[in-house]
């Protein structure tokens, strides 16, 4: 493995531009509105005068896309901040639905010229294809409901975000309130999750308020789009050209064969270790040897300088890129009153450095959390340098495997955050652990989703019964909730994917049995593992889901029988710890 010196590091800049101008800022739609007219209105008389017509609108998308990651980046960093909440909300509500009819255009300008089919049909096949399936559902009744979407969508992270408890006399964010959840102190956890519980459930009506507000919109957006439901418009949105909602059930239902029995053990053997008659919901999360919580970092500047050591340590290359967002400032990493929930890696596609956002304590799951959103960052790095915006833009199946194969194959370079051999060994076990968690949540979850679009009509009641129905029969079967029943229909609401991007879900499992396989690969030859792992990542969205995956060395497959290989491997695996 190569390594490197971590403070030579370089500040990027963005590629002088060719189509805007160098002191082009986003202001009002007045500023913008002339490049999409002259976009609409160019003669293109030959097949390289149409290839430069691309590039200059993936120019102008770069821009706007940038511009309006910057106004998220900076409101989800403080919502409480209401100027820059004012700044994203104007790009939402005044610029993008501006934008919608002109995209229209430019498509069906594109996919009508004489001269499309002289493209290199291999290099655009991808892209081609993904303009033809936006035409097919774009609808212009649907612009101002989109703009309303978003809007409300942004309602649940300022909800989330303003939710505190107070401990021991302190206030603590639900993330920060939630390490409590790991201590050996059976009281003390016990005490964490009822206050967490209690206070979600102060805006469990607001949010249930909220989530109506956005199915019935999306189910008028699905209908407007002749659609039968929001699922079949959002398979179409998405690009979803490789599997099919029955592929999404035959996973559930694998799932429940292969993994829930194996957790289930896993969890009769955590209450014999932990002593206890019966397994409640704050004993899932702690340590069954009774060892106390690891630390692995004490700031989020810790935290980044050993993933940056890890990086290194795997690639040159890797570490490059972590030292380079930090040389530039491109992470928010701690978690704090005010800061939106959840961790993500922003892609900002002009300057082609992304943003990493977090909400660190001082957890292994906040290591988990920075590993992952690494692996976006380093897929980011990688799709830098391909000539047009849609190209660096996969979408989730092939996102989440570069991601989650980083959180795998860093395992080998940990002892930069356990120096203790003990230490390390349960960090190790534990995230394995998590990897089969993964999927028992994740079909919950999508197979929620499905529910809920397929019965649009549902009410509340009828909505929380379906949850629990499908949660008891995926998730911790041993544990009891005796006396906590009113808190269980209510759980989902905790998952901000089902407000803020529906149906992003599903593909976190697939990925992660990528990621399982990126890891065996790695294991056996880990140069070339690792060398297939970024050759795969570097094609961004130019071929199909199933080449990117073919190109990593591995299969998108996600039958009965693989899954239970994948399940196998990860069990030898920890058997060795």
């Amino acid at each position: 493995m190569q390594t490197t010196d971590t403070t030579t590091t370089r500040v990027l800049k963005r590629k002088p531009r060719t189509y805007l101008s160098e002191d082009f800022i986003v202001d009002t739609w007045e500023t913008i509105s002339p490049y999409f007219t002259e976009l609409v209105s160019r003669e293109i008389d030959s097949v390289e005068a149409l290839e430069q017509w691309m590039r200059d609108r993936s120019e102008l998308e770069s821009v706007l896309t940038e511009d309006l990651g910057w106004r998220y980046i900076r409101m989800t960093c403080d919502t409480r901040n209401e100027e820059v909440t004012k700044a994203f909300q104007y790009f939402v509500s005044e610029i993008e639905p501006k934008i919608a009819p002109f995209d229209h255009e430019l498509n069906q300008k594109l996919m009508s010229s004489p001269f499309v089919q002289q493209l290199d049909q291999e290099k655009y096949r991808i892209y081609l294809r993904s303009v033809n399936k936006a035409l097919e559902i774009f609808r212009e009744e649907n612009i101002p409901l989109q703009t309303e979407i978003s809007t409300k969508q942004q309602q649940y992270a300022a909800i989330i975000g303003n939710m505190t408890v107070t401990l021991d006399g302190e206030e603590l964010t639900l993330q920060r309130a939630a390490d409590r959840l790991k201590q050996n102190n059976r009281q003390v956890r016990e005490e964490a999750w009822r206050t967490i519980q209690e206070r979600r459930a102060q805006d469990r009506e607001k949010l249930d308020d909220l989530f109506d507000e956005l199915l019935k919109l999306r189910d008028q957006v699905a209908r407007n789009a002749g659609f039968a439901n929001f699922r079949d418009y959002m398979f179409a949105s998405m690009g979803r050209f490789d599997y099919t909602p029955q592929d999404c059930f035959d996973f559930h239902e694998s799932v429940r064969e292969t993994i829930v029995p194996l957790l289930t053990l896993q969890d009769q053997e955590r209450k014999q270790k932990l002593g206890l008659e019966e397994l409640r919901p704050w004993d899932v999360d702690v340590d069954p040897s009774g060892s106390a919580p690891l630390e692995p970092f004490k700031s989020g500047d810790e935290l980044l300088e050993k993933t940056i050591q890890v990086f290194y340590k795997l690639d040159t290359y890797l570490g490059d890129c972590l030292a380079t967002m930090r040389e530039m400032g491109h992470l928010d990493l701690e978690s704090r009153k005010g800061k939106a929930p959840g961790g993500y890696n922003y892609p900002l596609d002009e300057i082609g450095v992304p943003f990493i956002f977090m909400n660190a304590t001082s957890s292994l799951r906040d290591v988990i959390t920075m590993l992952h959103e690494g692996g976006h960052a380093v897929h980011s790095f990688l799709t830098r340098g391909l000539t047009l915006s849609a190209f660096k833009h996969p979408p989730s199946e092939v996102a989440e495997l570069a991601s989650m194969s980083m959180e795998l194959i860093s395992m080998d370079y940990w002892d930069i955050f356990f120096e203790k051999e003990e230490e390390l060994r349960r960090a190790k076990k534990t995230h394995l652990e998590t990897v089969l968690e993964t999927f028992p949540w994740v079909a919950t979850v999508d197979k929620f989703q499905h529910w809920l679009y397929e019965n649009p009509q549902h009410t509340q009641e009828e909505r929380h019964q379906q949850w629990v129905h499908i949660f008891e029969n995926y998730n911790h079967l041993e544990v009891s909730w005796q006396g906590l029943e009113q808190f269980k229909p209510y759980i989902w609401q905790k998952q901000l994917h089902i407000y803020e991007v529906p149906f992003y879900y599903i593909e976190y499992a697939m990925a992660q049995l990528g990621a399982i396989a990126v890891w065996k690969n790695y294991k056996q030859n880990p140069q070339e593992g690792l060398a297939a792992y970024k050759r795969a990542l570097s094609l961004g969205y130019t071929v199909s889901i199933s080449e990117v995956y073919e190109a990593a060395g591995i299969k998108f497959d996600f039958s009965t029988a693989y899954i239970q290989s994948l399940a196998d491997f990860v069990q030898e695996e920890m058997a060795k710890l």
